[in-house]
């Protein structure tokens, strides 16, 4: 067993982790490594190859060479108009499983039990002593809830999906936004076009409405557009009234439920649960069949060497149904209903 695997199980990162309240959420978990599975990724290689010859000929057959992707995509990865539209036609239509989650809750005389899944972002931990090979850890669990009740963030929209990075807005001492680069969000649609997309006054827009002022600053890294309440919803990891310190940054956490209308002209922020300096939201979800109202998120921990990830339940009128919880040393930070 590797040394990194020994570590956290020796931390008690392996025992499963009941939590009961009564007429709330219960948690329990179980973890597992990601271990590679040769026969496994020989198929799915084989299967990809298969797939990328197969629309490779289907494009030349139809004379379309023409570039949906921008020139400048990092890596040179444009591949050839129309190959996912084809894919998606002729090798998965009408056996795509797009509802969500994928596993359909469970309705239990507790209530209903849905299948939750979390993953590490490790940074240079995650280097194996083995040569040339890299690993994360999932864990995997369930979230019950009772009658009475990422790139950083990715978000669904329209069909497109949202791909943003920090959300960090630099600001010197006289309130100069010096990081205003026009690409923090990338905008990738169903067929692959991708969009760059300026958010830096929108990021300023959720500032003010959390009474912050340059040279403060939020750092997002959770965001998730809602259908239901045609409103986007931020849980920041950071905000400081003062100018970014990355020593200082890791006792900036914040308790902030940020709520803005589609062209964000209307922002709303609220603070859920105690504020604790080291934790920062890195994740969420809306808890599916609760009308958007319910959330699940997680809380990364940086602090001086010392990292956890601690899971907490909320309403989005503030009202705490599962207090912060550990789960782990490490940091968990993608949440996904399975």
């Amino acid at each position: 067993m590797d040394p990194e695997f020994t570590q956290l199980e020796q931390n008690g990162f392996m025992n499963s982790l009941p939590i009961p309240v009564r007429g709330l959420p219960v948690l329990s978990s179980l973890d597992a490594r990601l271990r590679p599975r040769w026969r496994t990724i020989t198929a799915v290689g084989l299967f990809v190859l298969a797939v990328l010859l197969y629309s490779h000929r289907t494009a030349e057959g139809s004379g379309d060479t023409g570039d949906r992707f921008p020139q400048h995509v990092p890596g040179g990865l444009r591949p050839r108009s129309g190959w996912y539209g084809v894919v998606a036609a002729e090798l998965f239509s009408g056996r795509y499983n797009d509802t969500y989650p994928l596993s359909p809750p469970e309705h239990t005389a507790r209530g209903t039990r849905y299948r939750i899944a979390v993953i590490a972002d490790l940074d240079t931990a995650s280097r194996s002593t083995k040569e040339l090979t890299w690993f994360s850890y999932l864990r995997r669990g369930h979230l019950l809830v009772s009658d009475g009740f990422k790139a950083e963030w990715l978000a669904v929209k329209d069909e497109r999906l949202y791909v943003g990075g920090l959300g960090k807005e630099w600001t010197t001492t006289t309130g100069e936004v010096v990081n205003d680069h026009p690409e923090w969000v990338k905008v990738v649609g169903f067929r692959g076009d991708v969009e760059h997309q300026n958010w830096v006054p929108r990021y300023s827009t959720m500032r003010n409405a959390a009474g912050i002022r340059p040279p403060g600053y939020l750092i997002h890294e959770s965001a998730a557009w809602s259908d239901l309440l045609q409103r986007w919803f931020f849980l920041p990891r950071r905000a400081s009234a003062k100018l970014y310190n990355e020593a200082a940054d890791e006792r900036r956490g914040t308790n902030l439920v940020l709520s803005c209308s589609p062209d964000f002209r209307d922002v709303s922020a609220d603070r859920v649960g105690p504020l604790l300096p080291t934790h920062g939201f890195s994740s969420f979800k809306f808890v599916p069949g609760t009308n958007d109202q319910l959330v699940l998120a997680l809380k990364s921990e940086e602090d001086a060497g010392k990292v956890g990830t601690y899971i907490t339940a909320f309403t989005l009128d503030g009202r705490i149904l599962l207090p912060e919880t550990k789960i782990g040393n490490v940091k968990y930070e993608g949440l996904e209903f399975i």
